[in-house]
């Protein structure tokens, strides 16, 4: 924490724009953020450096194809984020594709037909499907094998054809009612609803990879009439997404800063490995900082899934922002995170650590706020996220008017503990540790979030034993 990770994404990409400006300008350059509160804070950065044209985004508005209206328990969305799910769908998808019920063709052509027999259609589909394109790019090599069977057949006859006659064989009714059985037009959401829906179905495409409860986890509690109608979770985007990028590749950037990547889960990484399939990648994160359910315990599985294996890793370990005193607090708390992160250094010998033991935390946090704003800079005052709206409470009665997050320049700003990763605060109040680390799964790495969001002073306001 404090090392300037973001700092070096945001000067790399300035950097490339400068050196590599026309295959940036044309590829495109993306930052993909954890959040917008994060985004709107970094928003300013390259513009004053002189560069424009920079997409930033968090990777949910990258692949949403639809708005997030359904929710998922927490060990379903875990099993959709899991990197086995990439080849339950790539067998759902596929599993269209058939030689079955396959017939002889015959495309009219004046008072000629031209037939292709079943079996060499059949022999066409299991060739073109054993290269394993993109679905879309499979049938219309499909088609185009085809065509050029009736083309050698018709050419025999007439001699060579001219364009108009392929065009026009290409788009004949029995050759698109022939690939529509053999190789059928399908959609992403059309392909997931069935699956998570259709219990045979699943249980085809999960053969081998997901145990029988898994299966039952992942199926739809209340499916809907049809895909059109359905309620997607976020992680059902991801699998939209990975869908998608089976159907079809999506455009590529030239370059793709990824910051807080320690919280990708592998299915999301594969999002960002298609877009940077032709480009470069800057990965940042901290492995201590993972609050995901799945998030990252190491780089070189993160760095698989990002399909760059080979990467350069570069440790920065010694920071400048954070507080030598609060570094030491924090670092109290990783023999708990279960991560292979040393013990970080500050180069801050200044700073502030104050620790309040109180019987009225919220009149504490209150007294506590009153006397950060009698100095100089931004005062956070960070709380779980179910003790927010009392915080809020308490502050505002109190006469101080808290902020949102997102309401950048405020003097008091008042931030739930999931969405404090990457913001920073002149002084921090971190209220209730216990009730930060208890609610969620990775509490702990959340606290160690929280309290290293201050730059000069950290206040922490405690009514229960700390967790450190």
């Amino acid at each position: 924490p404090g090392t300037g990770k973001t700092a070096v994404g945001l000067h790399r990409a300035a950097y490339l724009l400068y050196t590599h400006p026309k295959r940036l300008q044309r590829a495109g350059l993306l930052i993909l953020g954890p959040n917008r509160t994060f985004l709107a804070y970094i928003s300013e950065v390259l513009p004053a450096l002189g560069e424009s044209g920079v997409r930033q985004s968090t990777l949910l508005d990258e692949i949403a194809r639809h708005p997030v209206t359904g929710t998922d328990p927490v060990p379903t969305a875990a099993l959709k984020h899991d990197p086995r799910m990439a080849e339950v769908l790539r067998r759902a998808l596929y599993a269209h594709v058939t030689t079955d019920g396959v017939s002889d063709l015959a495309v009219p052509d004046g008072s000629y037909r031209w037939r292709v027999r079943a079996a060499e259609l059949a022999a066409i589909v299991r060739e073109v499907r054993a290269e394993e394109p993109p679905y879309a790019v499979g049938r219309e090599r499909v088609r185009t094998r085809v065509v050029r069977r009736l083309r050698a057949l018709a050419e025999r006859r007439s001699g060579v054809l001219p364009a108009a006659w392929v065009r026009r064989m290409e788009h004949a009714r029995p050759l698109t009612a022939q690939l529509d059985l053999v190789w059928p037009k399908v959609r992403p959401e059309e392909v997931l609803a069935q699956l998570l829906t259709d219990k045979e179905v699943l249980a085809r495409s999960a053969r081998g990879l997901l145990e029988p409860g898994e299966q039952e986890a992942l199926l739809w509690a209340r499916p809907p009439r049809s895909f059109k109608s359905a309620r997607w979770p976020a992680a059902d985007l991801v699998l939209l997404d990975e869908l998608s990028g089976l159907i079809e590749h999506p455009e590529s950037y030239g370059h793709i800063v990824v910051d807080e990547a320690q919280d990708l889960s592998p299915m999301e990484c594969r999002a960002i490995a298609r877009r940077a399939v032709f480009g470069s990648l800057t990965v940042l994160g901290d492995l201590a900082q993972g609050t995901a359910p799945w998030a990252a315990r190491d780089w070189s599985a993160q760095l698989r899934h990002l399909g760059r294996p080979d990467a350069a890793v570069v440790s920065l370990t010694t920071g400048f922002r954070v507080p030598a005193a609060v570094v030491a607090l924090a670092n109290r708390l990783l023999a708990r995170l279960e991560v292979a992160v040393p013990p970080a250094r500050s180069l801050r010998a200044d700073g502030e650590l104050t620790l309040h033991r109180a019987e009225d935390v919220l009149a504490t946090t209150v007294a506590a706020a009153r006397r950060a704003l009698t100095r100089a800079g931004s005062v956070g005052v960070i709380a779980a996220d179910t003790d927010v709206p009392a915080v809020a409470r308490a502050l505002t009665d109190a006469g101080l008017d808290p902020a949102a997050p997102d309401a950048l320049g405020a003097r008091l700003t008042l931030v739930p503990a999931s969405v404090a990763k990457g913001l920073e605060y002149d002084h921090v109040i971190a209220v209730e540790p216990a009730a930060v680390a208890e609610a969620e799964e990775r509490g702990a790495h959340r606290l160690y979030v929280v309290l290293t969001r201050a730059v000069s002073r950290l206040d922490v306001v405690h009514g229960r034993p700390l967790p450190f």
